[in-house]
């Protein structure tokens, strides 16, 4: 379905929210989501099912196929659910899904759970050795591939050996059967007591992968319970009303795009809108033609709308409000300020952890709070971290040590704290990658923390913000070296478009010195960069290598791999791109090719 053209209106901008609409938003928010162990056999697809005899008619989600009402969603949701139980799929059977955005992704994966099957939500990005992992690692019964996707499926089953029966959204060959035919012709109406498998909240509902930034990506244990947790706590937060149309063009296989963006929406009888992918042509055209009031975002996403030349629709939207995460204190004021966005809502938040914030209050650049009322049930702490063991720094007693306001340190979250889904940890398909995100007595004997990977900071008025994952930071010349900190800084250089930045070795030196790979405009200027560099960096922050690249190799959610960057390194042999070295005597970055290299190997450049 095409947008309207029709100019929208704006509603007023709303103010910053004040102490009372915050509390009435952690208090919505704890209302719904109490509600779920009150009805522990109540799932999200019926939450969908009493909207959908409220809504009826009205669109549920919007996309290129066109308007899906919540009637027919539900009717899609029950022959999907049918489909699988004439699959013989069985309590706890896994079936694989890769396919890209669209309503029936959702339909499927709902349908399919609602029996007792577990799905698992593929990167529909990957290939090959990639996607031939995710699915070793969970082992499918089925695999449900969009048509553009079935030889790669029927290239993993041969790759991997497993004998899964491989089903095709839409036209494939005749060599495949199509499950959208399939469900079509099943029963529509909801499903008889014979049919109702008992699934409870408890129950494991999805497998969502990690990113795989640093690693294969890990496969998290979705249950029931934490998708209804997700979807009734972000509709509390944001107050999601009937009249709301969210914009979501973040990819589905990933909680906030799958799950956060339209379970908080659909649950209270507001609207989806999908799109495949981000564009930031189409994006304001989007936003103002389909007269959205949210949408979601990744900051990357806001980086690069604000790096966009202006749109004549940018302002003419109807947003009240955006959320999502990664947002930088560098970009928030500007980002509010061009496209006159009422209100963000930045959060913080790990799949299957118990560590989550919310930022209701408005503050730029933090990823939210605990609020006083809530400590002693979701408990967070940020306690001292060693990067060079890449561990907690432990006491004589052999506890951590709590940090102080605005010092730098890993961010955990209890587990053992009473017995909402905000305290557990589902963990991984692996037992190995769940023991190792868990801290054993940390404060006292026999507690229990989830690490969450990332270094924060906390102020005084106990807001957080992100510093940088674990891995990236590294220590130079004797100090703590926060990559993203440091990338942030290159991508505010004019004629940068993109950067990353890594610690690399050098031979002879102690720790790691900093690389960075920069995606120049046709107006870079390296002169101007230095520029950046040396008054904005101190000295043991400022890259000693560059590569100019074409391009950064990203995740589906806009999280840059830098395993192949840092692996080729400053090696002219191995990097085709152009390279500079930082000479600290004249400040200035001069190219770097094999002779040089070949100094730098054997002591000829102190570094």
């Amino acid at each position: 379905m095409q947008p309207t053209d029709a100019p929208a209106k704006r509603s007023p901008d709303r103010p910053r929210s004040n102490s009372r609409e915050v509390l009435d938003a952690w208090t919505r928010a704890l209302q719904l989501t109490a509600t779920i162990d009150q009805n522990p056999h109540r799932l999200l697809p019926d939450l969908i099912a009493a909207m959908a005899a409220i809504q009826g008619d009205a669109p549920a989600l919007i996309s290129d196929e066109g308007e899906l009402s919540y009637r027919s969603l539900t009717e899609r949701i029950n022959r999907y659910s049918r489909w699988a139980l004439t699959q013989g799929v069985r309590a706890g059977d896994v079936v694989a899904l890769l396919m890209p955005n669209q309503a029936d992704y959702l339909a499927i994966w709902l349908g399919i759970t609602q029996v007792g099957g577990v799905v698992a939500l593929l990167n529909d990005q990957l290939r090959e050795g990639g996607l031939d992992h995710c699915v070793v690692t969970v082992a499918p019964r089925h695999l449900i591939a969009a048509a553009a996707y079935a030889a790669a499926a029927r290239d993993c089953q041969r790759r991997t050996g497993l004998a899964f029966g491989i089903w095709a959204h839409g036209e494939a060959g005749p060599a495949l059967d199509r499950i959208d035919t399939a469900a079509a012709h099943l029963a529509a109406d909801p499903l008889t007591p014979a049919e109702r498998r008992p699934v409870s909240v408890s129950d494991l509902a999805l497998y969502i992968f990690t990113s795989g930034t640093t690693g294969l990506p890990k496969a998290a244990n979705i249950s029931h319970r934490r998708l209804l947790t997700w979807s009734l706590w972000f509709a509390g937060l944001i107050d999601v009303k009937p009249s709301d149309r969210m914009y979501n063009c973040l990819p589905m296989h990933h909680s906030v795009g799958g799950v956060v963006a339209i379970g908080s929406l659909l649950t209270r009888g507001g609207s989806v809108v999908l799109r495949r992918k981000f564009s930031t042509q189409a994006f304001w055209n989007d936003v103002v033609g389909f007269q959205c009031t949210l949408f979601q975002y990744i900051g990357e996403l806001c980086r690069y709308l604000l790096k966009a030349p202006p749109h004549p629709a940018e302002t003419r939207h109807r947003l009240r409000a955006c959320c999502g995460n990664g947002l930088r204190a560098e970009v928030w004021d500007e980002f509010k300020s061009r496209f006159r966005i009422p209100q963000i809502v930045e959060f913080y938040a790990a799949s299957e952890g118990s560590f989550s914030l919310v930022n209701l209050e408005g503050r730029p650049g933090s990823i939210g709070r605990v609020p006083p009322f809530l400590s002693h049930r979701f408990p967070a702490e940020i306690v001292q971290y060693d990067p060079d063991r890449e561990l907690p720094v432990h006491d004589a007693g052999g506890f951590c040590i709590r940090c102080g306001h605005d010092e730098v340190g890993e961010a955990i979250g209890r587990l053992d704290a009473g017995s909402g889904v905000g305290s557990r940890f589902e963990g991984y398909s692996s037992r190995e990658d769940t023991e190792r995100k868990i801290l054993r007595d940390v404060f006292a004997p026999g507690d229990a923390w989830f690490r969450t990977g990332d270094l924060m900071r906390r102020d005084a008025a106990n807001f957080f913000y992100f510093v940088d994952r674990i891995g990236d930071t590294f220590r130079w010349k004797g100090e703590n070296v926060s990559t993203l900190e440091v990338a942030d800084v290159l991508a505010d250089c004019p004629g940068v478009l993109d950067a990353t930045v890594y610690g690399v070795g050098v031979s002879g030196a102690d720790g790691r010195a900093g690389m960075a790979a920069i995606v120049p405009a046709a107006d870079f200027d390296i002169t101007r960069l230095e520029t950046v560099v040396t008054s904005r960096l101190p000295v043991f922050a400022r890259p000693l290598f560059l590569r100019l690249c074409p391009s950064l190799d990203l995740t589906a959610t806009f999280k840059l791999r830098k395993q192949d960057l840092q692996a080729a390194g400053y090696d002219p042999a191995r990097c085709h791109d152009p390279l500079f070295m930082y000479d600290k005597a004249t400040a200035r970055y001069r190219p770097f090719d094999a002779g040089l290299h070949s100094q730098l190997l054997n002591g000829g450049i102190a570094v």
